[in-house]
């Protein structure tokens, strides 16, 4: 009996260890740019740049997922936060985390429902002050306003209420108060433009009468006068504004409705009829005028046209480095995943054809492989975990309110500095175009925290560890190992792997170049003084942390101290 017993104890052991090393299954190719997140469910996406790179938002459809013990409907009833993710390469994207817009909207109380479709904008003052507006829909009674003073927060509600209802000059009749489309022109002067639906008690399926538009006063928090009524054939929802050559570019998704009465429209000119929930445009030189408006057509079909599944459709257009891109979304992700789940969407990217000068958008086809890499990744400089490629059996954690036995991500709290990806046994962030040069990379430094072993894989994640870290410790500490410099020259895409683990999360990576001279160096941040929470953890320099920190410093002779100060937040 007691044989039998050691006999079971050690095939257990060894099946545990044998399915530890078992990579977990990534839904998103490593050759594809499509969808942005491998394991974050986002949609309705919106962006803007800032100091170089480019801020994607978007509605928290893994709210949803987590709600709803992912599987069922997305019905968008638990989605009350938003994601930002962020990239400067258009292939390796950064997760900032998600805004909690309840929390923040908690003063409105019964009036606030949900948080949908964001759009965002942001300016320079003339006393250089960093404004960052972003609206959303309130689910579809009302759009709310929160703002910031950098792309990722803090965030704040400058209203116990609303920003936009249907008591608001010029909205009524208008079915679906919600889909904001925010705009700053050329001249300094926001607009918004919202609203959809099924046809209101004036409208036709041809001209459904919910589409508005409205200036805003200089502070972006009000109306400048009421809004008015923008002629757009078939809308249904998913405004946005964008400017190009001195005109207003007015994009919107189209209903579901047959198209028996497309000969009525006066303006249609040679345009086909638009197909069934496809993004179409118009342009105008003066917004407020309704006859100013051109319908000038559609430039993306619903992306179950694609093979994406047929679901609703809302888009961006970003000109991002002298290039357009049009963000969408498809359920691509969740087909793949299988789950059971329906309606659960994901944020992808393809290229547009935009001719500025005559504000034409050409034909756009969603695709898996999604854009190429516009920039390549820098090693030597400190990454966060959470700039990902694709992935595997990652999930997301906020460090501030991790607690015991925490299995999944809720993914419900503020952007911040404070994120983490926990790392289960099996599990493998790959991120792409790393660039390490000719002189090559001679050390590489990880900073974790838990119990696990760490691997370096380069160009599959099937390939043998080109460097391996035991890692054991409560709070985030830096580990260290030497490379083989040949292994990591030129540009490769780079897969770590934690083949074990015990409640690791993975931080931070940095490799150290190895330069000609023999010298190493690595682009530290912080220098000349690195600063950490009191759990370990580097922070940002430009982060809002206050309180006690813990600073790394080098002293007048070269030699590395540590010691504790406040800080205050800028």
């Amino acid at each position: 009996m007691n044989k039998k017993k050691i006999l079971l104890t050690v095939l257990t052991t060894l099946c545990l260890q044998i399915t530890a090393q078992d990579l977990a299954t990534g839904y998103k190719d490593a050759g594809y740019g499509n969808p942005i997140s491998p394991c974050v469910f986002c949609a309705d996406p919106t962006a803007l740049v800032y100091d170089g790179r480019l801020y994607v938002y978007g509605t928290n459809d893994h709210q949803q997922f987590i709600a709803n013990g992912k599987k069922g409907e997305n019905n968008y009833g638990a989605i009350k936060s938003l994601v930002i993710f962020s990239t400067d390469d258009m292939v390796n994207w950064t997760f900032h985390g998600t805004i909690d817009v309840a929390k923040l909207c908690s003063s409105w109380g019964w009036r606030f429902a949900a948080s949908w479709a964001p759009s965002v904008t942001w300016r320079e003052t003339a006393d250089g002050k960093k404004e960052f507006f972003l609206y959303f829909a309130n689910s579809g009674g009302s759009i709310g306003v929160i703002t910031a003073s950098s792309p990722t927060g803090p965030w704040k509600s400058p209203f116990s209420k609303p920003f936009i209802d249907g008591d608001t000059p010029g909205v009524k009749p208008c079915n679906w108060i919600f889909d904001p489309g925010v705009l700053i022109d050329d001249e300094g002067t926001g607009w918004i433009a919202f609203g959809g639906g099924d046809p209101n008690s004036q409208g036709t399926k041809l001209m459904p009468g919910n589409s508005r538009i409205a200036k805003l006063k200089s502070s972006m928090l009000a109306l400048d006068g009421k809004a008015v009524s923008l002629p757009a054939p078939y809308l249904f929802e998913a405004s946005e504004l964008n400017m190009m050559s001195g005109k207003y570019v007015y994009t919107y998704n189209t209903s579901w409705s047959d198209r028996n009465d497309w000969n009525q429209y006066a303006k249609r000119g040679s345009a086909p009829a638009p197909s069934t929930c496809s993004m179409c445009y118009m342009v105008s030189d003066n917004p407020l005028d309704p006859d100013s408006w051109q319908y000038k057509g559609e430039y993306v079909a619903n992306p179950g046209t694609f093979g994406f599944g047929y679901g609703n459709n809302h888009t961006h257009l970003q000109k991002f480095n002298g290039e357009y891109y049009l963000f969408y979304h498809s359920m691509v992700l969740e087909q793949k995943m299988k789950t059971g789940a329906s309606g659960f969407r994901s944020i992808g990217v393809n290229k547009a054809s935009v001719n500025e000068d005559k504000q034409t958008i050409g034909k756009v086809t969603m695709t898996n492989s999604g854009v190429s890499a516009i920039a390549k990744l820098n090693p030597y400089k400190l990454q966060q975990a959470e700039t990902i490629a694709t992935a595997g059996g990652v999930s997301y954690e906020h460090f501030s309110n991790i607690k015991k036995n925490t299995t999944v991500s809720t993914l419900g709290n503020d952007a911040s500095e404070n994120q983490q990806v926990r790392m289960n046994a099996g599990a493998w962030i790959m991120v792409r175009n790393v660039d390490f040069g000719t002189n090559g990379a001679r050390s590489f430094m990880l900073r974790a925290r838990g119990t696990g072993t760490f691997e370096i894989r380069v160009n599959s994640r099937n390939a043998t560890p080109s460097a391996t870290i035991d890692f054991s410790s409560t709070g985030y500490e830096d580990y260290t190992v030497d490379l083989d410099i040949a292994k990591f020259k030129g540009v490769r895409n780079i897969y770590f792997v934690f083949t074990k683990s015990q409640n690791a999360y993975f931080d931070a990576w940095q490799f150290t170049e190895n330069l000609p001279d023999g010298i190493t160096t690595a682009d530290v941040q912080d220098a000349p003084s690195a600063l950490y929470d009191l759990s370990g953890r580097r922070l940002s320099s430009d982060n809002l942390n206050r309180g006690i920190v813990i600073e790394k410093y080098k002293d007048s002779l070269g030699t590395l101290r540590t010691r504790k100060r406040v800080k205050s937040a800028k």
